[in-house]
């Protein structure tokens, strides 16, 4: 019986890495200057050309090795360590209130539509 490891499926990291960082393949794609397709192609390659994956890894942000060694378990264990270490791990640390944020975003949006009904009001008087 073989123990051999199976290896890393470099385009499921890929994914996983461009998922993250919140990157649609679109994105992606035109970051590196080939199609959609392409990028979903690569994404389903267990290998990846060192060439490609190079260009990948600095749209990305990441390093080659990051993507290569990719697991998420070590993504849990990166951000439990990085909030652990700030020592305030569950804490709400708002420098603002968020529903005054909402208000002023709700008085933005009434002003607005409040300047619209004017312009429209004086299109109409100027007719």
């Amino acid at each position: 019986m073989s123990t051999a490891t199976k290896p890393k499926h470099i385009g499921r990291n890929i994914s996983r890495i461009r998922e993250l960082k919140g990157m649609k393949q679109e994105a992606l794609a035109i970051a590196i200057g080939i199609s959609q397709q392409s990028v979903s192609n690569i994404e389903a390659s267990e290998i990846v050309d060192e060439e490609k994956l190079i260009e990948v890894a600095k749209a990305l942000g990441v390093t080659t090795e990051a993507i290569k060694n990719f697991s998420e378990e070590n993504v849990i264990n990166y951000f439990n360590t990085f909030n652990d270490s700030q020592g305030n791990f569950g804490s709400n640390n708002c420098t603002f209130n968020p529903l005054d944020k909402v208000v002023e975003l709700y008085e933005r949006l009434v002003q607005a539509e409040k300047d619209k009904v004017e312009y429209l009001e004086k299109l109409l008087k100027e007719k």
